[in-house]
């Protein structure tokens, strides 16, 4: 028997074409003329991007907005420039327009000019922003800023005030994770963010059917308690208008957050470097032309007896006009001087005003490493009214986290600055992310995960906050402290016992500090929570507890600065660098060189993985000639190689002998404390091989 043969979907049809309407939307004509003069130019504007491309001269990433322009209007003058939060997506040409951007900012986007408002050429070309009006620079990857809009708005709600957050993003991005963990955490607590979702029916080639189970993609949270969803035809300014200000009124009355779904068509191939004939039958695509939103509201200004064609000809031609004036102007200004590519990177440190006076008081208790971190929070928050954590279990009565290191802060600042969050490590840290736009003296404090291993669903948002500094020319820096707990040596198993440390290290934009003292992590703590940017803080839960972390309380004016490393024994035949757990094992192994070997080994204590201090490892290694790496991550792509591989750049002449490293095996971390053992680095393997370097 024959197989009968496959039909690939066909995408989701459009109801008939009908007359527009304005749905008894009420405005003046002085608004409805102030409308198409934006619209239109919006269109000229999209355009004139195209007409870029084509010429090889600037926008090197262009995606149309025509045949989006209605609902894009509508969520553009729904913003309140200067209070409210918007997070447009690079189709959102139009929106950006109407929510405050000038043509000659657009342009400045497009042509990657210097002087663009919301990147200095640093982002693409298509991605708007202005973040001084609060038009937020968002990222290339589709719709992770749900999440960064369900945070600013859970910090609008904390602050008791009357902003609203605005999330725009295409049909697509529903099928994102990450989108589902925004409307759900939004929706669990009631928070003031409109999720606007452009439906063309196409994500890029794919069309709406093969990727969501409904073609209305707003069904999917049909379910979700507290969410208003409201559908509109984004093609029709009148219906799009009457949807934005009815989830507005929503938004208002504190029951929860709204969904706009605006039935768009896709005029244009999805981007410059895409073609749509070759997936889209010329009869749909000519059926999508019908639909031109520009074109809708033109024959119905004409047809309603609102403006004649006098009238509109005359906007349009000043419209023409201005887009050129504007890209006379742009074409002639400056571009980015590569001198300043490495610029904002990552923001400077905290500064002290003054030297450290000293230890505290030598008759108080010493501390573990763990009352450290929790008595160094405390203070902080202390210090810092607009500090605030949340996290898995960090707040569960008299449970603070897994390892007890938040215990007793809901109950000293409250449930307002201390909270659970769901288990989903991606919201955790995307929250943290838009919680932080709010206000410049917020520093945020996350679990990033119960355990380091669980961290991974979270990477591409730790990616997120690692750009933000970049992307926005220095003018955002999510100022955010993520706490993890890492490492092995406790039994744990598999995602129990990873080392993040070399993973982290590959990332551009973040710091990683790693104390091994209680006196350090006090330090530390107080540097990441008064420096602006992304610190990941790993703790190692082997030492939380451990009697030979313990130290005496510093003075109050005690801080760490990121990129110091401390020498914790001097020596003059050979360096051991390391971080973490390995820094005791160092420690004991050095002791047992001088006792046994008469061999003096100095061991440094990184502290801070990135940045990292070049100059005391340098210094050790020049005064030694012999330098031993230690790390409990993985030997293979640990850390320990950058630091190799730097000494033997800068100090190879200092050499008396190879450079050595010593670190974990290769492999998972297994559960059996015997087989652990085997995998993951002993005190044993940095004295052997001390032993040997000292030989050569």
């Amino acid at each position: 028997m024959a197989r009968k043969q496959e039909q690939s979907p066909a995408p989701a049809q459009r109801p008939a074409l009908e007359p527009l309407s304005d749905l008894g939307v009420s405005v003046t004509k002085e608004t409805l003329k102030r409308w198409y003069q934006l619209i239109h130019l919006g269109r000229l504007l999209d355009t004139k991007a195209a007409n870029y491309v084509r010429q090889s001269k600037g926008w090197s990433y262009q995606s149309s907005c025509a045949g989006h322009d209605a609902i894009q209007l509508a969520l553009g003058l729904s913003f309140r420039q200067g209070k409210d939060f918007l997070f447009s997506y690079y189709r959102d040409l139009m929106t950006c327009l109407a929510a405050g951007l000038t043509p000659e900012e657009i342009i400045r986007n497009g042509l990657s000019k210097a002087t663009d408002v919301g990147s200095g050429g640093r982002h693409m070309s298509n991605h708007f922003s202005k973040p001084s009006i609060g038009i937020q620079n968002v990222s290339s990857a589709t719709g992770n800023h749900a999440l960064h809009a369900a945070g600013v708005a859970r910090a609008i709600k904390k602050y008791d005030s009357d902003e609203i957050s605005f999330a725009s993003f295409g049909e697509s991005s529903v099928s994102e994770g990450y989108v589902y963990e925004a409307v759900s955490g939004a929706a669990s607590e009631c928070l003031p963010v409109i999720f606007v979702i452009q439906n063309n029916l196409y994500g890029i080639s794919v069309p709406n059917v093969e990727q969501a189970a409904n073609p209305v993609v707003a069904d999917n949270f049909t379910g979700f308690k507290n969410v208003k969803i409201l559908r509109v035809d984004g093609t029709n300014v009148f219906d799009s208008w009457r949807g934005m200000q009815e989830a507005i009124k929503y938004i208002k009355s504190g029951d929860g957050p709204a969904i706009v779904h605006a039935q768009c068509v896709r005029m244009n191939s999805h981007s410059n470097s895409d073609r749509q004939d070759l997936y889209r039958a010329p009869e749909e695509i000519a059926e999508a032309q019908r639909f031109d939103p520009v074109a809708r509201f033109r024959a119905w200004l004409l047809g309603n007896g609102t403006m004649n064609e006098a009238a509109l000809a005359a906007i349009e031609e000043e419209n023409a006009k201005m887009i050129e004036e504007a890209a006379t102007t742009v074409e002639a200004e400056p571009d980015p001087d590569p001198a300043t590519a490495e610029q904002f990177i990552i923001p400077a440190g905290f500064e002290k005003t003054h030297e450290d006076e000293g230890p505290g008081d030598p008759d108080a208790p010493s501390l573990t490493l763990r009352e450290a971190v929790n008595e160094t929070l405390k203070e902080e928050f202390r210090r810092n009214p607009n500090t605030f954590l949340w996290g898995q279990d960090v707040a569960s009565k008299e449970k603070g986290g897994v390892f007890n290191v938040s215990k007793g802060m809901q109950q000293e600042f409250g449930a307002r600055r201390v909270f659970n969050a769901p288990i989903a490590e991606d919201f955790i840290v995307g929250t943290a992310n838009g919680f932080s736009r709010y206000r410049d003296d917020i520093w945020v404090t996350i679990e990033g995960a119960q355990f380091a291993d669980y961290v991974w669903p979270a990477m591409e948002q730790i990616i997120e906050c690692a750009h933000d500094y970049y992307r926005s020319n220095g003018q955002f820096a999510p100022n955010i402290v993520m706490r993890l707990a890492s490492g092995g040596y406790i039994g744990g198993g598999l995602y129990h016992s990873q080392s993040l440390d070399a993973t982290f290290a590959t990332i551009p934009g973040i710091r990683i500090v790693m104390p091994s003292f209680a006196d350090d992590a006090i330090g530390l703590m107080r540097m990441a929570q008064r420096s602006r940017g992304f610190t990941v803080y790993i703790e190692n839960k082997f030492l939380y507890n451990q009697f030979f972390t313990k130290a005496h309380r510093p003075s109050p004016d005690h801080v760490v600065p990121f990129g110091k490393a401390k020498v914790r024994r001097e020596g003059s035949d050979l360096t051991i660098v390391a971080w973490g757990t390995p820094v005791h094992f160092a420690l004991r192994a050095a002791h047992k060189l001088a006792d046994d070997h008469h061999v003096n080994a100095e061991v440094i204590d990184l502290r801070s993985v990135t940045p990292l201090d070049t100059e005391t490892i340098l210094a050790s290694v020049r005064k030694t000639g012999r330098l031993l790496v230690a790390h409990e991550h993985p030997l293979f792509g640990g850390f320990g190689g950058e630091i190799a591989s730097m000494v033997a750049e800068h100090a190879f002449t200092s050499l008396d002998a190879p450079v050595m490293r010593v670190g974990s095996k290769h492999s998972p971390v297994p559960f059996s404390r015997i087989l652990e053992q085997r995998i993951l680095l002993q005190e044993e393997e940095i004295l052997h091989a001390a032993i040997e370097l000292a030989k050569f």
